[in-house]
């Protein structure tokens, strides 16, 4: 078989991307070695033989869902016909760092099964656009309105188990602070700032939380007020996170009450994409936010 082109980025630069992360790494190694299997014309069936497995673990590992051995990496490198050995070892890397951790498996006692994956992405993200209906949304909720938040959505745990959420949600945030921190451009229906949450004293730290935070130079915000019609297109909240790395399509997440969504296909992201531009379009624009924040903060 004829030798086949390279890429022209390697595998072993996203090591040292400043928002790289095992997330991101999975699913940046899963991308490259189905680009490798179809250049070589292999099926995922004859892929998974290779690794001892069936073609739903290469569907997975292809998706970024899961780890991937340096075993398995290795034998698949074989297959595809790659000999050169500093790009093997560069997809070896890419395999070891892809199965470290993150930070947050620290809390996976209190942390839903699809969670963790939204904060990986959120860590890699060069842009998160998102649109909230009914709360503020959670990487600007000061400690305080998380806790009334959590308190709403898990009414039986036990205190520990509550501040453990409410610590994982702060620690969560410190992505908007760091020296490569992603842009965040978050539209609030109206609503998520008059529902009352816990005391005025808490509604009152809230809003001058967002005051302060609209006027950081990577946070944008705008508020959809009552006086527009038709926002209820956006289905809900959404979250469309995009990425400089270019192994990595935008991504949508829809988080419901007992799971959630994530969207990958260019024509569901797109239109998801349409939707957010329509809602930025028609919300108040990002040069009045603090003033429309101070006139609610005067009414607390």
């Amino acid at each position: 078989m004829a030798a086949q082109p390279r890429r022209e980025a390697p595998p072993g630069r996203i090591l040292d991307h400043p928002r790289g992360g095992p997330t991101i790494l999975r699913i940046v190694l899963g991308t490259q070695l189905r680009r490798l299997r179809e250049e070589r014309g292999i099926s995922r069936e004859a892929a998974g033989e290779a690794i001892r497995g069936s073609h739903a673990k290469i569907s997975r590992l292809e998706l970024g869902r899961v780890g991937c051995k340096e075993r398995d990496v290795a034998d698949l490198l074989t297959l595809y016909e790659v000999w050169d050995p500093r790009e093997r070892e560069e997809y070896l890397a890419l395999a070891r760092q892809a199965g470290t951790p993150g930070w947050w498996q620290k809390y996976s006692d209190v942390m839903s099964p699809w969670f963790d994956r939204l904060i990986g992405l959120e860590e890699a993200a060069s842009v998160i656009r998102m649109y909230e209906v009914q709360f503020v949304p959670g990487l600007l909720q000061t400690r305080d309105y998380a806790r009334e938040v959590i308190r709403l959505g898990h009414p039986r745990d036990d205190k520990e188990r509550s501040e453990r959420r409410i610590r994982l949600r702060m620690e969560r945030q410190a992505i908007l602070e760091q020296p490569h921190a992603p842009r965040l451009w978050a539209v609030m229906d109206e609503a998520a700032l008059r529902r009352p949450l816990g005391s005025r004293q808490v509604m009152r730290a809230q809003i001058e939380h967002l005051i302060e935070a609209a006027q950081r130079p990577n946070i944008t915000l705008q508020i959809a007020p009552f006086t527009l019609g038709g926002l209820a297109a956006a289905g809900g909240p959404v979250t469309i996170l995009r990425f400089s790395e270019p192994d990595l399509p935008d991504i949508v997440y829809l988080e419901q009450l007992t799971s959630s969504l994530y969207l990958e296909k260019r024509e569901e992201v797109e239109g998801y994409l349409v939707v957010m531009d329509r809602l930025c379009a028609r919300a108040e624009p990002p040069a009045q936010t603090v003033e429309f924040l101070e006139k609610l903060l005067s009414e607390y």
